[in-house]
Parts: C-alpha cells; structure tokens; sequence
C-alpha cells in the first residue's frame, strides 16, 4: 500500500486507513457509480468524500505499476496545484493506493466534501433561477478564461465537474473530477475547444461566445462559429457513440 495524507490530517492516518478498509461496506454513495465510485463519510467532525476508481486493465495494471501516475495521485496532485494557482477544488486529503509486485489494483482519492448551490448542468436543465442564469453563465465564462491564462487545460470541462456556490459578491466555482488535466501556455484553439463538451444548448454558446470574445478583444462571430464548430462535433460523436454501444449492447434490453 502507499499513501500521502495531507499535513492537516496526519494526525488521523490510522482513522483514515480504517476508512479505506471499510469503503466497501461503509459510507453514503453519491451518484450511480457506473465505472467509480464515490461516497461521503462523517468523519471527524467533517464530511469527507472518497472515490475509489476502478481496477484498470490488464495493460493499464502494469502502466500504472511502473510507467504512469495513477488516476488518484493526479487528482490529488492537481487539486494541490489547483489551490496553488487560486483555483477553487475540494481541499485534497490524501490517496491511496494498492498494488501486486506485478500490478496496479485499488487506488482512492479523499478530498473534503463541499455543499454548493448547482452544477454547470443545472445551467443546461433550467434549473436555476431567471434572473441568475445568465450572470452564473457568464461569470463561468470568465473562470474558464482564468484557467486559460494560467496555462491550466481541464480535459475534462463537462457539465457535472464544475460545482457553484453562491456568496454574496457573486459566484464560486470549483472544480472536480481532477485527474485529467495539462499546464501549459494554450493557443486560441485549445481555449475554444475546451467549451464544446459542456453543453448542446446553442443558446448557452452564443452567450459564452459573446463573453469570452469580450474578454480576448475578438470579434463575437468569430469565437462563435468556433465554439460552436467544436461544440456540434463534439456532440455528434457523442451521439454516434451511444448509438454504437446501444447496438453492442442490445442483448441487455
């Protein structure tokens, strides 16, 4: 086993072990849990999150054995960068991690559990006030603008891994689902490209379009027709996909 606890919970590593111990049979599930899954503990005072990602395959056992940073140490890791960078997360915890002399097994990633008012996706389904909706949307945009100044490219920029809370100058976003992330300087592409898996509603595009133009000092249309370029493509090749496996998977109704 290896593990890194955050200084602020050192004092608890035995507490902390006896929790993984337990995730099994332990702990209030949060989502469906379809491939990982995350639960929430009281524990200490606090509520804590756990996600335990799933076993890899047999080839990405031994990659992570030996060649690549697991899922649950990338998450901790740039949650610490995150919060370094004054980017909003889930304060990190600790990771866990198990392997055979041969092969990478369980690995778990605990960061404290945050309460907020929506997700990003609330914005999608109209689940968020009139007169907030809008302001939420282009407050967001301008996040997103922030991440792209400071070289930060969240790979996965998708409506349930940006949590928002309301406070009394605006809005706070934080960022979830941390593993699979690049640093470096990013080109007008990159940026535009990192929007097209947040939402299929065009409407939500010609208003981040409009803001993030407002913000480089382009032209409007021209963030636009890239946005929503990246934005359709994205969406057609999600929808092939679920067809596909809608026709592999016919056998389970």
């Amino acid at each position: 086993m290896k593990r890194v606890i955050d200084s602020r919970y050192k004092s608890l590593e035995k507490d902390l072990d006896a929790l993984i111990e337990n995730f099994s049979f332990s702990g209030k599930p949060i989502g469906k849990g379809a491939r990982n899954k995350i639960k929430y503990f009281t524990f200490k005072g606090k509520t804590i999150n756990v996600k335990a990602f799933k076993i890899p395959n047999f080839i990405n056992q031994i990659v992570y054995r030996f060649f690549r940073k697991s899922k649950a140490e990338r998450s901790y890791l740039n949650a610490n960068l995150l919060l370094s960078k004054n980017i909003l997360t889930p304060a990190p915890v600790a990771y866990y991690e198990f392997c055979s002399f041969l092969f990478f097994k369980e690995s778990y990633y605990i960061c404290e559990h945050l309460s907020t008012d929506y997700t990003y996706r609330d914005l999608i389904n109209d689940n968020v006030p009139n007169e907030e909706w809008e302001q939420i949307l282009r407050e967001f945009t301008r996040f997103t603008f922030r991440l792209h100044e400071q070289g930060i490219l969240f790979l996965d920029h998708s409506p349930g891994n940006t949590l928002i809370k309301e406070t009394k100058d605006g809005y706070e976003f934080y960022l979830v689902d941390l593993n699979r992330m690049k640093f470096k300087s990013l080109g007008l592409e990159k940026r535009i490209k990192n929007f097209a898996r947040l939402t299929p509603r065009e409407d939500m595009v010609r208003i981040m379009s409009e803001e993030y133009a407002n913000l480089t000092g382009m032209e409007t249309s021209v963030v636009f027709d890239k946005m929503w370029f990246y934005t359709t493509h994205f969406q057609q090749k999600f929808q092939r996909k679920k067809e596909l496996k809608k026709k592999l998977l016919f056998w389970k109704g």
